[in-house]
């Protein structure tokens, strides 16, 4: 069950003082403790009244009013989202808090969420929890880091030199497989790739890419292209002509498109290809 734990306020908070060092490194080992036992999402505190606001609903009307707010009691200055098996596992992690609020008397309030079965009465048809799921999909989704990984069939410590040479790459990160820590099952590797690149990750422009050799030569793939947007023509051409090189093939020549005043496609020696193109007017 998901419960929200709820740190009220106290005279101290709501007029900003801040903890002392001891209170400090006593919660930061608690919350250590509730991560270690994999119940705490996520948690933080909250500054006083003063600096916020409510939003009063009466009818069509909405009314702002600025703190700070007088009932100490009713306020909140920290909380949790914890994950639990039962309001009583949350007691007894509640129990082993420290004072938040330190000399001062304080109190912690824990409520359960609700959830989307909680409304059936009110979604007979179930549309509201499909687009419960689609919007828990999509701030899942949010969270998710996209990376290009590419695979260099052998190449990659040649490929990384290039990038390095012509695109001033930022190698980050680089082990071969003769160097991890971990052995790998017989027949994993293609004979010869022993000192070949397992992992590595460079940093292109504000872009992270990540590569490896694979475990073969025989892998391949060229389903999509790296987009390159280049500020100036002579940097734009001086990229494509290096990727082009070295026995590089020109897809699409550099030219004027509505989209871009100079844009034109390569796929490099390696196998990857690449887009290349002037940023072109923002839209009116």
């Amino acid at each position: 069950m998901k419960v929200m734990v709820m740190v009220k306020a106290s005279p101290g908070s709501e007029a900003g003082k801040m903890p002392s060092e001891a209170l400090m490194t006593a919660m930061m080992n608690f919350n250590e403790e509730l991560v270690k036992a994999g119940i705490m999402e996520s948690g933080d505190g909250l500054k006083p009244t003063s600096e916020g606001v409510r939003v009063r609903f009466d009818g069509s009307k909405r009314l702002v009013t600025t703190g700070p707010f007088a009932e100490t009691n009713e306020l909140i200055a920290g909380y949790w989202i914890w994950n639990v098996n039962s309001m009583e596992e949350a007691i007894e992690w509640v129990k082993k808090c420290p004072n938040p609020m330190e000399e001062e008397a304080s109190d912690i309030e824990i409520r359960t969420f609700y959830e989307i079965d909680d409304f059936a009465v009110a979604d007979p048809d179930g549309k509201s929890r499909e687009k419960d799921n689609a919007l828990r999909q999509a701030l899942a989704m949010q969270q998710v880091e996209v990376n290009n990984y590419l695979f260099f069939s052998g190449r990659c410590d040649e490929a990384l030199a290039f990038y390095q040479q012509h695109l001033s790459a930022d190698i980050k990160f680089l082990i071969h497989f003769n160097e991890s820590p971990d052995t790998f099952p017989e027949g994993t590797l293609q004979a010869g790739f022993e000192n070949k690149v397992m992992h590595a990750e460079f940093s292109l422009g504000k872009v992270r890419i990540m590569a490896s050799d694979g475990c073969n030569d025989a892998e391949t793939f060229s389903g999509f292209r790296i987009a390159l947007n280049v500020p100036t023509e002579d940097e734009a051409r001086r990229i494509f002509a290096a990727l082009a090189s070295n026995g590089g093939k020109v897809d699409m020549p550099l030219m004027k498109t509505f989209w871009s005043p100079l844009y034109g496609q390569v796929t490099d020696q390696f196998g990857v290809g690449w887009m290349v193109m002037l940023p072109g007017d923002e839209p009116a």
